[in-house]
C-alpha cells in the first residue's frame, strides 16, 4: 500500500507552492478539496486515513464524491467542475511521481465537467456606476475610503484580493500615475490611473493622517486592520441598495466587486481598445476570457437592434418585396462549387 502522507505534503509544498507559485488563497482552496476528498474516501472504503490506499479512489468512488459536493454539501454545478479540476491536477501529480498509478491517473482524468448554465455576465451602464458613487459621502474617513474603493474598482478591474493586499507603497501619484497589482500566481502588472482616482486617494490619505493612522495597507476596516473580502462585498452591496431607490435599473441587479471588473472590461471594448491591452489591464492569462466581453458588446448590439427595427420593416414580420436576392453573390458561390469540384 502507498503512502499518501508524503505525496501530499510534497504536492502542496513542492509542487502548487514552489513550482507553480501559487498563492495561499489557491492553495487554500486545493487544501479544501483534497481535505474533503479523502474524508470522503475514508467514510466510504471504512478505513483511516493512515490505511487508505490510493488506488481505491478510483473514477466511480470520485463521481459519487462530486454527486455529493452537489447533494449533500448544496455545491453549484460550477463548484463541481472547480473541485474535479482540483482533484485532475492532484492526480496528474501523482502519476508524475509514482508511474504504477497511471493507470488509476488517466482514468480519473477522463472523467468530464458537467455541464452548466450559460449566464450572461452582469455589468454596469455608465449611470449606474454614477448612481452609486453618488451615494458615498467623501467627507468623513470611511466615506473617503468607500469612494476611493470604487473609484479603483472602475479604474482598474481589479479582483478583490488585489485591492484587499494593496499597499500605500504600491501606488504612484506623480506622473506617471499608475499602481501596481498582484494577481493569481502573484503574477504584478501596472496599470496606470485617472487623475481622478489619484484625487480621491490623496484625500483619503489625508483623513488618515489627521486621524493618525499608520498603516501601509491601502483599504482599512473600521478597526484600523486590512479590509477583508466581506468587508468590500458589504461596501458594494450597501452602496448599490441605496443607488436602486434613485435608479430602477439596479433594483434587480446583484451587483458585486466583481461586476465592476466586468464592468470596466466591457466599457474599454466598447471605446475601441485594443483587446490585448485590456487583456494585460485585467492580468488574464489567457485572451479567451477577455475575448468573452467581445461576445457580450455584440449580443448587447443585437438586441438594441431587434429593439429598434428598421423604419421600411413592420414589427409583424418581412414584406416578400424585401426579400435580398444578389445574383453576384450567388454566382460566386457556385463558382467555389466548380472550384471545388475539379480539385
Amino acid at each position: 500500500m502507498m503512502n499518501l502522507g508524503p505525496l501530499i505534503i510534497s504536492f502542496f509544498r513542492n509542487y502548487l507552492a514552489n513550482q507553480k507559485g501559487y498563492s495561499p488563497n489557491t492553495i487554500a482552496s486545493y487544501s479544501d478539496c483534497i481535505r474533503l476528498l479523502l474524508n470522503y474516501a475514508c467514510e466510504c472504503i471504512g478505513v483511516s486515513f493512515d490505511k487508505l490506499d490510493v488506488e481505491r479512489i478510483g473514477e466511480q468512488l470520485i463521481l459519487e464524491f462530486l454527486d455529493h459536493l452537489e447533494q449533500d454539501r448544496g455545491n453549484a454545478p460550477k463548484t463541481r467542475n472547480q473541485r474535479l479540476g482540483t482533484i485532475k491536477t492532484f492526480f496528474r501529480f501523482l502519476a508524475l511521481q509514482e508511474p504504477m498509478l497511471t493507470a488509476v491517473c488517466e482514468r480519473v482524468c477522463a472523467i468530464s465537467a458537467k455541464k452548466t448554465e450559460h449566464k450572461v455576465i452582469a455589468t454596469l451602464d455608465n449611470d449606474e456606476v454614477k448612481e452609486i458613487l453618488g451615494m458615498v459621502n467623501p467627507e468623513t474617513l470611511q466615506g473617503a475610503r468607500d469612494q476611493t474603493l470604487f473609484m479603483m474598482l472602475y479604474n482598474t478591474g481589479a479582483r478583490v484580493q488585489e485591492l484587499i493586499g494593496l499597499d500605500v507603497s504600491n501606488l504612484r501619484m506623480e506622473t506617471p500615475m499608475q499602481v501596481l497589482l498582484t494577481g493569481k500566481g502573484r503574477k504584478q502588472r501596472i496599470v496606470p490611473l485617472y487623475e481622478e482616482t489619484i484625487v480621491a486617494i490623496q484625500h483619503y490619505l489625508k483623513l488618515r493622517e489627521q486621524a493618525k493612522i499608520e498603516q501601509d495597507a491601502l483599504f482599512l476596516n473600521s478597526r484600523g486592520k486590512r479590509i477583508t473580502r466581506f468587508g468590500i462585498d458589504y461596501i458594494v452591496s450597501k452602496y448599490a441598495k441605496l443607488a436602486a431607490k434613485k435608479c430602477p435599473s439596479l433594483v434587480d441587479k446583484d451587483v458585486t466587486p466583481h461586476t465592476y471588473r466586468h464592468t470596466t472590461a466591457l466599457h474599454m471594448i466598447q471605446s475601441g481598445i485594443d483587446i490585448f491591452v485590456i487583456k494585460e489591464w485585467l492580468g488574464h492569462a489567457d485572451i479567451k476570457t477577455t475575448s468573452l466581453y467581445i461576445d457580450i458588446d455584440i449580443e448587447m448590439k443585437r438586441k438594441a437592434l431587434e429593439a429598434c427595427p428598421s423604419p421600411t420593416v413592420p414589427r409583424t414580420g418581412v414584406p416578400e418585396n424585401l426579400h435580398w436576392h444578389d445574383p453576384s453573390v450567388l454566382n460566386f458561390l457556385k463558382g467555389l462549387s466548380r472550384q471545388a469540384a475539379l480539385c
